[in-house]
């Protein structure tokens, strides 16, 4: 399993098991989210790699944004990224908090891209 996969396993496993007060069953997860129990199961041992939608309904379940379920990279702030933020200063906070959401969508795209490829690839 790659680093990465491992990573969104850890990360759905910890979400699961510390949610509330007494942490969810993977049946429970998989009803709430409308899936097969065993699927969580394979999700959190890497058998399965969770699309990308999968995350997204991860992180709308569990209010996180889907960036949770990556390693985060130590890169600094990108001039593309304080253009960016310059931009959205002006927004009302509905488009912002969207504006968010797409580009953490876009962003986790690109690495949900990598998950299973070998460093060699």
């Amino acid at each position: 399993m790659t680093d990465v996969l491992a990573y969104v396993a850890r990360r759905i496993r910890q979400l699961r098991t510390t949610y509330g007060e007494t942490g969810l069953s993977q049946e429970a997860l998989a009803k709430q989210l409308g899936i097969a129990a065993n699927t969580v199961s394979r999700w959190e041992t890497g058998a399965y790699k969770p699309d990308l939608a999968d995350l997204e309904k991860l992180s709308r379940f569990f209010k996180q944004s889907i960036l949770t379920f990556f390693p985060q990279d130590a890169d600094p702030v990108k001039k593309e990224t304080e253009a960016l933020l310059r931009a959205a200063e002006a927004l009302p906070a509905d488009d912002v908090e969207e504006l968010i959401r797409f580009a953490e969508f876009r962003r986790a795209k690109n690495i949900h891209k990598t998950i299973g490829k070998t460093k060699s690839e």
